[in-house]
């Protein structure tokens, strides 16, 4: 399978980004990929805001923006699965093209904007989701939305009874001002709203920008502490271009893969010294070593989207696997052992 998924990857790269990764959906769902599903252990096995996972490797939203290929991904070896966003009402995003890969930094840019085909679509097909995965859902705001802070409400109450937990989104670069609600106050009055609208009491989830620092990061947690929250999820994309080799290196958008891996790795050690609030550590996660460095920076789990692009789907088996062998030879008896035991080097 590993010799077919690399002959696959090759080809996909002759593609326009975008077009390459719908084939790549499309493959999946015909059954070109793994089939063995989660990888797990006793080792492996954790909880996550009251949710059991098999794995602590976990599908970032963006992937499967709109929950397409649920049945074939929950055979792959992730632990857990993040759809979306979704937001209220369908809507495109922004002008093609908005995808590039930055292959000399194994990385990619992306400036989608919440292009998806909205809640009503996307719980429908929730609705028919694989049992026994777990599965949650990525929050958002449509672009022209009067009331931004009530899209999210709006998203959870329409699907929250089809998911295990529910992300709040306002760390992406890709649509106007969204960043401006990880303010204080903003943010709390965020909060307050989708938890009066999780009816379905599912555990919520925040993610937030790598780019926040000192007082910034401190009122956010500040915020997350008080607001019911169940886990934090650090980080999104970048906008910073620091050592990038890439000719697409300025081109707008939000800037993912192996160049953020320091940089969210110390918001996350950073943060679990802010706040007792599992969290789960995303950015730059291409290998088990690296998600290792974040459980052992301050993550309960960890998430991974663009070392797909260079590794392959086969990548969260490699990972999980790899994972294992690791707390075996530290002598580690399951993760939550590890979590946080080398967050010093990151602060």
């Amino acid at each position: 399978m590993r010799f077919l998924e690399n002959i696959g990857l090759r080809a996909l790269r002759g593609f326009d980004p975008e077009r390459a990764h719908a084939l790549a959906l499309h493959a999946l769902n015909t059954g070109l990929g793994p089939r063995g599903g989660p990888v797990t252990s006793p080792r492996l096995v954790v909880e996550l805001a009251g949710l059991s996972l098999p794995n602590p490797v976990g599908l970032a939203a963006g992937f499967d923006k709109n929950a397409v290929a649920l049945h074939a991904l929950a055979r792959t070896g992730f632990g857990f699965l993040e759809v979306g966003a979704a937001t209220p009402r369908p809507q495109p995003g922004n002008a093609k093209p908005r995808l590039f890969r930055l292959t000399e930094d194994a990385a990619a840019i992306n400036r989608f904007g919440f292009n998806n085909d909205g809640m009503e679509a996307i719980a429908l097909r929730l609705a028919r989701r694989p049992r026994g995965a777990v599965i949650g859902l990525n929050l958002g705001a449509n672009k022209d939305s009067p009331d931004r802070a009530a899209d999210f409400a709006r998203v959870l109450a329409h699907t929250g009874a089809q998911v295990d937990f529910a992300t709040v989104n306002v760390s992406s670069p890709n649509t106007e001002k969204l960043r401006d609600l990880q303010g204080k106050a903003a943010l709390a009055a965020l909060l307050d709203s989708v938890m009066q609208a999780n009816t379905a009491g599912v555990p919520v989830f925040l993610k937030i920008a790598p780019d926040l620092q000192g007082d910034e990061l401190a009122e956010l947690a500040e915020v997350a502490n008080a607001s019911g929250l169940s886990a934090i999820i650090a980080t999104n994309t970048t906008l910073s271009r620091e050592g990038l080799a890439s000719p697409h290196r300025d081109q707008a958008g939000g800037l993912s893969g192996q160049p953020l891996f320091e940089k969210s790795t110390r918001v996350l050690a950073q943060l679990s010294a802010l706040t007792t609030l599992p969290l789960i550590g995303v950015g730059g996660v291409g290998s088990a070593q690296q998600a290792y460095a974040k459980i052992r920076a301050g993550a309960t789990a960890v998430q991974l989207y663009t070392a797909l692009v260079y590794g392959g789907i086969s990548l969260a088996t490699d990972i999980a696997r790899g994972l294992d062998d690791l707390l075996k030879r530290d002598g580690f008896a399951n993760i939550a052992e590890a979590v946080g035991t080398d967050k010093g080097a990151w602060l």
